[in-house]
């Protein structure tokens, strides 16, 4: 017959084989799980149902970095805390790398717990996990919170794998929309300018990325008249070019249909503020002139000031209204008008050809942009636009750091 220690040796042996088989068994269902994309909630229901049915577990915290920051995601047993209580008390512990017994620690909220376990990326920690009201045998000890760490760790290998998954797919649409951004701003920009005999032309447009917020157009309204305008709409991407294909096939179509240029730009804000509710706005120039009156009438709505030259004499053209799509209806419009001698210049700019990052003992500002232009207003539009980049590039010295737009018109 055998004697009582060894069938007390045979049953605890068989005890532990079927321990063994349910670890087993709770693992594999956990990574089915994890196979079949199942939700996140449910992923951690099905842990807690794991540690409290199954592993006597009275008592958890699980917490999981967050944008830079830790979130709960699960927690149960006890007075709940704070998560950032919770994850004050855990820092306390960031030189424990491994499971940590903390039942006897200083601290009150840890004192409450009998182990800790962190869980690292290379150095840095990505969770953290608070056991208590551990309801297990000294002999099943190790076993189970090896168990313990082992299941709490493909979770957060999943959870991990599912973040770099989203932020894949976020990367994957994002540069697809900068990709559709850029194909509709390359057909809002000209390929060529009208060859015009009572007007020369030269433009120059440098996106600071790949799809930048500019845009420019010049039109020809009749065999007397042209308009012409230089705009930059706030923001980037898909949205920002759409709002800016919108803006452009608007002012085509009022500007044929209204006289006044006011009323355009009236018409525009209009539109803008419909369509955008007002989280984006334009600024813009806008100019339209007459060959037979030689008069030429603008708006600045918010826009860097264009620039009049003539015989050595430079102007900025700043009379207009505030930038369009800010208010409902825009609170005053002051259109400009200027008689234009044969051979003046105008020179349309958008702001990144002042926003130049240039060395502390060089001076890049209007004023300096008024005085280049007086000293190379006599060049061809083209000439003097390359110019102009040249000089920031070799003589200030200085790096764009946004779009830049330059349309020159010679009148004659």
């Amino acid at each position: 017959m055998q004697n009582i220690d060894e069938i007390s040796g045979e049953d605890e042996l068989i005890r532990l084989l079927l321990k063994r088989q349910s670890e087993l068994n709770s693992l594999l269902e956990v990574t089915r799980a994890i196979n079949k994309n199942i939700a996140t909630a449910v992923l951690i229901q099905m842990l807690e149902v794991i540690m409290q049915n199954y592993l006597q577990v009275g008592k958890l915290r699980f917490l999981i970095e967050h944008d830079e920051g830790f979130v709960c995601i699960s927690s149960y047993g006890g007075e709940a805390e704070s998560v950032k209580a919770l994850h004050q008390a855990c820092r306390k512990l960031n030189k424990a790398k491994a499971l940590t017994a903390i039942g006897g620690h200083e601290d009150g909220l840890l004192r409450k717990y009998e182990y800790f376990i962190p869980f690292y990326q290379k150095t840095k920690p990505i969770a953290y996990a608070l056991i208590g009201d551990f309801n297990t045998t000294e002999e099943m000890l190790n076993n189970d919170l090896n168990f313990i760490q082992t299941l709490i760790n493909v979770i957060v290998v999943a959870l991990e794998n599912k973040k770099l998954f989203r932020e894949r797919v976020e990367s994957e649409r994002f540069k697809r929309e900068m990709e559709l951004a850029q194909e509709v701003q390359n057909m809002l920009i000209p390929l060529r300018l009208h060859k015009e005999t009572a007007v020369e032309i030269g433009a120059k447009y440098f996106p600071h990325q790949n799809i930048g917020g500019d845009y420019f157009d010049f039109i020809r309204l009749n065999p007397d008249e042209f308009l012409w305008c230089v705009a930059d709409v706030s923001g980037k991407g898909i949205s920002a070019a759409l709002l800016m294909a919108n803006f452009q096939a608007s002012l085509r179509a009022w500007a044929a249909a209204e006289d006044d240029l006011t009323n355009v730009v009236e018409r525009l804000n209009q539109i803008v503020v419909k369509n955008t509710k007002g989280e984006r706005f334009i600024t813009l120039f806008v100019a339209k002139y007459n060959e037979k009156t030689r008069k030429l009438n603008y708006i600045n709505a918010g826009h860097n000031p264009s620039i009049l030259y003539y015989e050595g004499e430079a102007v900025p053209l700043k009379l207009g209204t505030t930038m369009i799509g800010a208010f409902d209806d825009l609170p005053f419009i002051n259109q400009g008008e200027v008689d234009i001698e044969p051979g003046s210049m105008i020179v349309n700019y958008t702001d990144g050809l002042m926003d130049y990052d240039v060395p502390a003992h060089k001076v890049w500002n209007e004023d300096r942009l008024l005085d280049f232009v007086i000293d190379n207003g006599d060049l061809s539009p083209d000439k003097f636009n390359q110019t102009l980049l040249d000089h920031l590039n070799l003589i200030i010295k200085g790096k764009p750091i946004d779009d830049i737009t330059l349309l020159t018109l010679r009148i004659f």
